[in-house]
């Protein structure tokens, strides 16, 4: 027996729980039950002009209650159906949960614990493969408002199918857990699952989230549809996204203009964005024509340390996060139903809400100083010296000592030019063709100025709000697909630890290193 949240649920032996995913769970309650909100709220304007009594409408809502003019949500891949469970237990203003599986013994784990949880008339078990159940509910009538997807690795092979039975403003929550292969791990692997080359950069969490963006827009154009990220957030070993689907011709056709390949290059890890396509108003209006991107005018060779550059793409350039939602989220945390990760959902929300929504990827300050060997300053320094010198900046939920900001990379350099002025470097690091070397070579610009601004500290980090991944448990990361052979889950553990024990035993050391390399990309 499990308990999470207000739900107590018996577990198939095919299924394990991670607890570290409870705050998945989590803030996914957290957003349905706003997104019901809102679900009512628009019922009750629309019965305003009608005939019905606006009463009819309930103001207060109710979790664990049945409501005939609340919100459909599907679990295409419930597993256990704790997730179900959950939502039915704890979102106000729900009609209908359905909670499938193609797993047999995991449906009947789902019954049970349906009953056991006395949320019959909420959660409707199903068996069916997860693409075909959607399919079946693609008429106008019957779609979804809400559908989870929570696969094992890339949701990728179930977008087209959720896609097609969601309503007109609905709500898809994705999650993909194959973060290495989108952090840049495996180009070949990301285009053929998300139809976007990735390579490895120092932005790849946040770059994750914009491969996984472009990739559910191409989706939806094919069926005449677009998205709007609703909070599209980095978390631990995988990335997770809310959006939003709604149907409109000309909306679709401007969709190529939210996409751009990234140059990037592997010597000072700077990056410039290329939009596919630009469009310009015409014949009136509202009328517009959409043009070709034009070359790009960073060519092969990156103009500040002269290393090569190379290009991924495309990734989504535009938002990543709906401001207004996420301020409502915060506010329903201080009433209601009481989550037992409220404290890491409030501060990565807050960072979310921090970020320039205009500014896709970021430096890190760690990485800028130890490209030029310089002693590294503190965030403040950096924010400051942007602030001072006019442009915008801020973090990124996605890494730790992050810096989104608008500020042209020759900015940034020019910053870090001035501080090792201050700081100098040793000249036994400015070897020959060293990208160090290349960009010291160059006198400063702008004279950078490290005077404390006002605006560099945020509000996330003056409260002291838990904002990053806490220490790993022993449940942290993605396990190894479930099995129904091989005993329990703790004895599967122990075999498999002493396995990789004796194969270490019988390795050269130098494996280790590339073994911890590999786990720190995929964080």
């Amino acid at each position: 027996m499990t308990t999470e949240g207000k739900a107590r649920v018996f577990l198939p032996p095919s299924v394990f729980y991670n607890p570290v995913q409870e705050f998945n769970r989590d803030l996914t309650i957290a957003i349905i039950s706003e997104f019901a909100k809102e679900h009512f709220a628009k019922q009750r304007e629309k019965n305003k002009n009608s005939e019905n009594e606006e009463s009819s409408i309930p103001t207060e809502l109710e979790a664990g209650v049945r409501y005939e003019n609340g919100i459909r949500i599907c679990e295409a891949l419930a597993a256990s159906g704790l997730r179900s469970v959950r939502f039915g237990l704890e979102i106000p203003g729900v009609k209908e949960i359905i909670a499938n599986d193609l797993d047999e013994s995991a449906v009947e784990y789902i019954k049970k614990n349906v009953k056991h949880n006395g949320i019959e008339d909420l959660v409707k078990p199903s068996i069916n493969d997860a693409s075909m159940l959607m399919y079946l509910n693609k008429r106008p009538a019957d779609r979804f408002d809400v559908i989870d997807l929570d696969p094992y690795g890339s949701a990728a092979p179930f977008l087209d199918a959720a896609l097609q039975s969601i309503r007109d403003g609905g709500l898809i929550c994705c999650t993909c857990t194959d973060a290495a292969i989108l952090c840049g791990n495996a180009g070949e692997t990301c285009f053929a699952k998300y139809g976007a080359f990735s390579v490895r950069t120092k932005f790849c969490h946040e770059k994750a989230l914009r491969i996984v963006l472009q990739c559910i827009q191409s989706h939806a154009s094919t069926y005449g549809r677009y998205i709007e990220p609703v909070i599209s957030l980095s978390i631990d070993f995988y990335v997770r996204i809310f959006f939003r689907v709604y149907s409109k011709a000309g909306k679709v056709k401007a969709a190529v203009t939210k996409l751009s390949n990234v140059y990037y290059c592997g010597g000072c890890g700077g990056f410039t964005l290329q939009p596919l396509a630009s469009r310009k108003e015409c014949k009136g209006p509202g009328n517009f024509k959409y043009l070709p991107g034009a070359p790009p005018g960073c060519g092969d060779v990156c103009e500040h340390c002269n290393s090569h550059l190379v290009m991924a793409g495309p990734v989504w350039n535009q938002p990543l996060h709906n401001k207004e939602f996420i301020q409502k989220i915060i506010d329903s945390l201080d009433g209601g139903n009481k989550l037992n990760t409220e404290a890491r959902i409030r501060g990565m929300l807050s960072m979310a809400q921090e970020e320039l929504p205009d500014v896709p990827l970021y430096y890190i300050l760690d990485d800028l100083c130890s490209v030029l060997h310089v002693t590294p300053m503190t965030i403040l320094q950096l924010r400051s010296a942007i602030l001072n010198a006019g442009y915008r900046v801020s973090f990124s939920h996605a890494a730790k000592n992050s810096v989104k900001t608008d500020a042209p990379p020759n900015v940034i350099w020019d910053i870090m030019r001035c501080w090792t002025q201050v700081n100098p470097v040793k000249s036994s690091r400015l070897e020959k063709d060293n990208p160090a070397r290349s960009i010291l070579e160059k006198k400063p610009v702008l004279q950078a100025d490290f005077t404390l601004h006002p605006e560099a500290n945020p509000e996330s980090r003056k409260k002291g709000l838990v904002r990053w991944q806490m220490k790993p448990l022993r449940d942290w990361g993605p396990k190894a697909r479930a099995s129904d052979g091989g005993g329990s889950l703790d004895e599967r553990r122990e075999k498999g630890q002493m396995k990789a024990k004796r194969k270490r035993e019988n390795e050269v050391s130098t494996n280790w290193d590339y073994v911890i390399l590999c786990w720190s990309c995929e964080s």
